[in-house]
């Protein structure tokens, strides 16, 4: 489900759950553990990766939508748990997006310091509302952050997903490269960034995510219930449910 690779002081973790990389409860804890990990083996900077053609197809929907509250809960608090450990990450973190990243695997990408997406037909976004979730403030802060309020707005509001080329326009991503380059250059950005004085770029970089870290410092007081009051409402259940149809129907 998931491998460690080392580069160095770079830690990559890269997500290996086939087909789609899906963020099941399982992967969502592995990754914690991993970068957890790689804090307390030393790492100076981690890279997240996919595998060609898709970094993750977000959360497993199927899987939730079996579980009562209360597995829905413990669900949805460990990937907002996973987003935190991102967020407050004490050392530089990059996302090689290496294919299509919607939702879940957005907000994966939205809690690192960098992204580079593949060049092609991938696509990225928080579709959220066209499944009929709503988008707490917290995720909505982490685009706000790169794409400004207004753009973060119009993306959101829509559900949008949004192409490479549209992506590195308006700021989702850093840059973008051909598929097979993907994690190469997220490596080579963290080097440069590591080759900076430490003491100065790891300070600055404090300040410069403050609000972020502010944001996801406390995992209890990020609004869980309310948003699976939202998760719980007829119209997302049925949303949902028909999405997780038409899945099965296309497999």
């Amino acid at each position: 489900m998931l491998e460690v690779i080392q580069h160095d002081a770079i830690a990559e973790i890269q997500l290996a759950r086939p087909p789609v990389n899906a963020l099941n409860l399982e992967l969502l804890r592995m990754l914690r553990s991993a970068l957890d990990g790689a804090f307390a083996g030393g790492a100076r900077g981690i890279v997240l990766s996919g595998v060609p053609g898709m970094f993750s197809a977000g959360v497993d929907v199927p899987a939730v939508l079996q579980m009562d509250r209360a597995g829905a809960r413990a669900y949805w608090r460990e990937f907002f748990a996973t987003a935190a450990a991102l967020a407050c990450s004490p050392v530089p973190l990059a996302a090689a997006i290496t294919g299509h990243s919607p939702a879940g695997g957005a907000v994966l990408a939205l809690m690192c310091d960098y992204r580079v997406m593949a060049q092609g037909p991938y696509k990225i976004g928080l579709n959220e509302v066209q499944v009929g979730l709503s988008v707490p403030d917290c995720i909505q802060l982490a685009l706000r952050r790169v794409v400004g309020a207004y753009r973060a707005e119009r993306l959101l509001v829509a559900g949008a997903m949004t192409d490479a080329q549209e992506a590195l326009a308006c700021g989702f991503v850093d840059e973008t490269t051909g598929i097979d380059q993907v994690t190469t250059r997220a490596l080579r950005w963290m080097g440069d960034l590591l080759a900076l004085p430490s003491h100065a770029m790891l300070a600055t970089r404090r300040l410069a995510r403050a609000d972020l870290v502010a944001t996801f410092a406390d995992v209890e007081a990020l609004p869980l219930d309310d948003f699976l009051d939202g998760y719980f409402h007829p119209q997302t259940q049925a949303t949902l449910q028909a999405l997780v149809a038409r899945l099965k129907s296309k497999g």
